[in-house]
C-alpha cells in the first residue's frame, strides 16, 4: 500500500517507496509549482498515465550523469564538428514537450499527459523548467527538457526526429551545465541509450546525498535563452 497525499505539499520518507513497482512512493497531491518543487527537492518525480491518479516515484537504484563525464563517440564527435545542427535553449519549450509526448516506436500511449504538459509549461514560465533544442534547416528535430534546482538538473524526456538529434541536445546540455558548475543530471530510469553516453546507476541513498549537496546555489530561476551556450565540439 502507498499513502494518499493530503492537500498540502509533502511526501513520506523515500525508504517507504515500494520495490515492486520500483520506486512507487505515493499517490494524489497536485502538479502545482509548489508540489513539483517540493517533490524535486527530495528526488521525487510524477509519472502516471491518462485516467490514473498522480503517482510519485523515487526508484532505487537511480541513473545519473555527471555533466563532465558525458561520452561522445567518434561518430557523434564528427557530427558535432560538421555543425549540421543548431542548438538553442528555451526557445521552444512547449514544442519540445509536445514532441516528447508524441508516439514512439513500440510504445502505446504516453505518460506526458495534458496535465503534465500544462504543469511543466507553467514551471518553464517561472524559470524552473528548461529545454535544449536541436534544429536543422529551421525545423525542430530533437531535444530534451527538465527541471533545474540549484546545481542539479532533472532530465524528464527527450525526442529525436533525425539521427543523433537527441544526443546532440544532451551533449550541449552537459557542456552548458558543466560551464555553470552543475554537479549532476538525474536521468531517472536506466536505458541503454543513456548508459552508452556515460550515465550510471547509484543507490538511492547516494542519490539523496548528491541531491543534498547540489540542490542549492547556482543561477537563480529564469529563462536560459540569453545565457549563452557552449557550442564547441
Amino acid at each position: 500500500m502507498i499513502p494518499w497525499l493530503g492537500p498540502r505539499p509533502g511526501f513520506p520518507p523515500l525508504e517507504r517507496a515500494l520495490s515492486d513497482p520500483n520506486g512507487l512512493l505515493a499517490a494524489g497531491g497536485a502538479l502545482s509549482p509548489a508540489w513539483l518543487l517540493e517533490a524535486y527537492s527530495h528526488g521525487i518525480f510524477p509519472w502516471y498515465g491518462d485516467g490514473e491518479p498522480i503517482l510519485w516515484w523515487s526508484p532505487d537504484p537511480r541513473l545519473i550523469l555527471e555533466p563532465g563525464a558525458v561520452k561522445v563517440s567518434r561518430s557523434l564527435a564528427k557530427v558535432l564538428r560538421n555543425r549540421r545542427f543548431e542548438v538553442r535553449l528555451d526557445t521552444a519549450f512547449a514544442a519540445v514537450v509536445s514532441e516528447c509526448a508524441g508516439p514512439r516506436r513500440g510504445a502505446a500511449g504516453t505518460w506526458i499527459t495534458a496535465d503534465i504538459r500544462a504543469a511543466y509549461c507553467r514551471m518553464h514560465e517561472l524559470g524552473h523548467a528548461h529545454s535544449v533544442e536541436t534544429w536543422q534547416d529551421g525545423r525542430l528535430v530533437g531535444g530534451l527538457y527538465g527541471i533545474a534546482l540549484g546545481r542539479f538538473f532533472f532530465g524528464e524526456s527527450m525526442f529525436s526526429r533525425v539521427s543523433d538529434a537527441s544526443k546532440i541536445a544532451l551533449v550541449h546540455l552537459c557542456r552548458y551545465l558543466e560551464a555553470r558548475d552543475f554537479g549532476m543530471i538525474d536521468c531517472q530510469m536506466t536505458t541503454p541509450h543513456l548508459v552508452s553516453m556515460g550515465a550510471h546507476e547509484v543507490p538511492r541513498k547516494r542519490f539523496e546525498a548528491l541531491l543534498a549537496e547540489y540542490r542549492r546555489g547556482g543561477d537563480p530561476p529564469g529563462n536560459w535563452s540569453g545565457r549563452g551556450l557552449v557550442v564547441e565540439p
